[in-house]
């Protein structure tokens, strides 16, 4: 009821002309962001779009929800920080933004479609970070190609179905999310006329947003602000919100993992990373007591400098790895 009467406010706004100038500014200005950058490779799971950046050891970065290519350089650049330490790879995932959704995906034909991106850009091995609903395709990357990967990290990620009450609550957030992320005028006015029932909505709860900083305050609105427009993005949420998860599969994974995720994340709940941890043999978990689904924005700075020791302490592992079976297969 409360989102209907915004809406029709937010209508009756529009019609005056004061907030239409505002929408049609904003929305021209997401289009043109998203139109001008971007690269799109064919592969056999049809268009794949991508940007990457940066030197050093590469890093698959996988976005989540209402994400893309975009989201996934702003994960890149809070988690992997600013400068050239690593060559970050940001795919948009399917049916997001101009990459293709195939008829009957899985998550296993993502995580092959990855492999079509790395082999293009002539990467033989990547550390993973995810993000919330990349998780099951990062998971299934590890499954099933684990000599394409150095590291794991899951980020407040989506791993195995719950029947319990809790989850059945979540489940409603995605599906009214879903709902929203169909329409540029509706997403565009929940987010800016509901910021705080939206940051609830998308995981922050109210003791979260109550104590946010103004940089941490800066830094979710851009991320907020980077899901416009929507429209693009409604494939690639739907498919979210339909494809199972990838659950007991992820028992056979090898690769060092490393879990970060909050006890209040009210969207990615926290049995999502104690059923990890369960899981993946030798997997690492850290847990924060607050910080909701933006854990990774409220404690950014920990967070980057947990996430950076992993990735490169097994990528000099794997690359010592790779450089002795080279030897061996050599002589």
């Amino acid at each position: 009821m409360l989102i209907a009467l915004v809406c029709l406010a937010g209508i009756l706004i529009l019609t005056l002309g004061v907030g239409g100038a505002a929408y049609r500014r904003d929305l021209h200005c997401a289009y043109c962001r998203i139109g001008e950058r971007g690269k799109i490779i064919a592969s056999p799971f049809g268009a794949i779009q991508f940007l990457d950046g940066g030197t050093g050891p590469a890093v698959l970065v996988i976005h989540g929800s209402g994400g893309g290519y975009d989201q996934g350089e702003l994960i890149a650049q809070s988690i992997l920080g600013m400068g050239n330490a690593f060559h970050w790879i940001a795919p948009s995932r399917f049916g997001y933004l101009k990459s293709a959704l195939p008829e009957k995906a899985r998550w296993d034909d993502q995580a092959g479609a990855y492999i079509s991106l790395l082999d293009h850009l002539k990467i033989t091995r990547v550390a993973v970070v995810a993000m919330s609903h990349g998780g099951p395709s990062a998971l299934l990357f590890c499954v099933l190609h684990p000599d394409r990967v150095s590291s794991l990290t899951l980020l407040s990620c989506g791993v195995v179905a719950s029947s319990n009450a809790a989850q059945s609550h979540a489940n409603r957030k995605g599906d009214l999310l879903r709902l929203i992320y169909q329409y540029d005028l509706f997403y565009w006015l929940i987010s800016k006329l509901l910021r705080r029932q939206f940051l609830a909505m998308i995981g922050a709860p109210e003791s979260v947003a109550a104590k946010l900083t103004p940089r941490q305050r800066q830094d979710i609105s851009r991320l907020i602000d980077y899901m416009n427009p929507v429209a693009p993005r409604a494939a690639g949420v739907a498919f979210d919100n339909a494809a199972a998860l990838p659950g007991d599969r992820i028992a056979a994974i090898k690769t060092p993992t490393l879990i970060i995720h909050a006890r209040d994340d009210s969207l990615q709940l926290y049995h999502n990373a104690e059923f990890a941890a369960a899981t993946i043999p030798g997997a690492k978990l850290i847990s924060y007591e607050r910080g909701g689904h933006v854990v990774t924005l409220v404690e950014q700075a920990q967070i980057q400098s947990i996430v950076q020791r992993h990735i490169l302490d097994h990528e000099a592992t794997s690359s010592l790895s790779l450089a002795l079976s080279e030897k061996v297969r050599f002589e």
